[in-house]
């Protein structure tokens, strides 16, 4: 969409705030699991690899549908892929809330990963066609409130409800909320009417032989690195390290991903003002350093790495974004997020959680955290090969 022909970007603020609202319900349909599991295993008797198997299966079910939403947007238009989206994720979750065994779980929540994996690609398209280009790093700053907010509300809101409710119906109250909040969308909601660009060898070839798309990938998978993959493994870290007990681990933690509701918008604001190449160097310069000072430090400051390190590492998806969303025409951007996102999830939220757990278990666990480090800090000077159009 041209620039000339788009509103002001405060105009478009409570559209934003709709699609970032069904972004919350999406990401947390994915990770209220977590906090739910000691629940779900007392009342079917699953053991520990049970439990991890769906988590699992939601991330096998979201890959899949990250890599194939093309198919359906370029047929439903991305209006309706976010509306299918969001109704589908609240019958998965009903479906897990009326299941009695760990099978019919098994199925449901691969189909709860593939609901959700549909979202991400047509809510980026979307939101960039409502805002004008030098406005995307504000727009997707609003739009990360909603995994940032996630990350807190999901657990405290679990501890809170399971005092009233049971599990099935923390899961039936979410998966409602989710189905009304996309038929609100198909009534009051904007944008998106626009077809994506579904996977062919034409555009394929496009978007592959651009350099920036695959420096892109390695970005996005030390970005999700530096903020999901370490977020993983600092419970065991600061517990088995740095001697904390669970309880307050868990609790820094958690206090510690509050500072990621604010940031968003200052990295937003930094992009919008210095363009996403720079406003990367900057952060993966100061995560890089960061994360290895989370590995090297004392225990007397770990405490303030702990809420520093996040802080930095949620300013790169706004400015990672708004990258990703210049390469190609505007028809494809679905297909550079589709393409890109699930690699790297894999690489940052599984391959570097998995390489920090083997180096823990050979003794070296503050090496691995500081390793991540290292590689972030790698990636602030590949960003600097970045070609994207002003």
């Amino acid at each position: 969409m041209n620039d000339t022909n788009t509103p002001p970007f405060y105009s478009q603020v409570g559209h934003l705030l709709f699609l970032s609202t069904i972004f919350f319900l999406n990401f947390t349909a994915r990770i209220v699991f977590a906090p739910l599991m000691p629940a779900i295993k007392n009342d079917l008797y699953v053991s520990h690899s049970e439990a991890g198997a769906i988590f699992l299966l939601i991330s096998m079910g979201y890959f899949i549908a990250l890599l194939g939403s093309g198919f359906f947007s370029s047929r439903l238009m991305h209006r309706k892929t976010i509306i299918l989206s969001a109704i589908t994720v609240g019958m998965a979750l009903l479906g897990v809330a009326l299941s009695n065994n760990i099978w019919g779980i098994r199925a449901v929540t691969f189909l709860l990963g593939m609901a959700a994996g549909l979202y991400l690609p047509s809510g980026i398209a979307t939101l960039t066609s409502l805002t004008r280009s030098r406005d995307w790093g504000k727009a997707i700053a609003i739009h990360e409130l909603a995994p940032n907010l996630g990350f807190v509300l999901a657990p405290l809101a679990s501890e809170a409800l399971l005092l009233l409710f049971s599990w099935r119906s923390i899961l039936s109250i979410l998966g409602c909320s989710s189905i009304l909040v996309g038929i609100a969308f198909a009534r009051f909601g904007k944008g998106g009417d626009f077809p994506g660009e579904a996977p062919s060898f034409e555009s394929l070839r496009t978007l592959f032989t651009e350099p920036s798309f695959w420096i892109m990938i390695i970005l996005f998978g030390l970005g999700i690195a530096g903020s999901v993959g370490i977020y993983t493994m600092l419970p065991l870290y600061l517990v088995t390290q740095h001697g904390l007990c669970r309880s307050r681990a868990n609790t820094l933690i958690s206090l510690s991903r509050i500072s990621g509701l604010g940031i968003a918008f200052l990295a937003g604001w930094i992009n919008d003002r210095l363009g996403p190449r720079r406003t990367i160097w900057i952060v993966f310069l100061l995560t890089g350093l960061a994360t290895i000072l989370l590995g090297i430090s004392s225990n007397f400051l770990i405490i303030i790495i702990v809420f520093l390190q996040p802080l930095l590492a949620a300013c790169f998806f706004p400015s990672g974004f708004a990258a990703l969303s210049s390469i190609g025409p505007p028809s494809a951007r679905n297909m550079a997020v589709s393409f890109t996102v699930p690699g790297a999830f894999i690489v940052g939220a599984g391959l570097i959680p998995a390489g920090i757990g083997l180096m823990g278990d050979a003794g070296y666990f503050n090496l691995g955290i500081a390793f991540v480090g290292g590689l972030i800090l790698a990636g602030s000077f590949l960003s600097l090969c970045l070609k994207l159009p002003k």
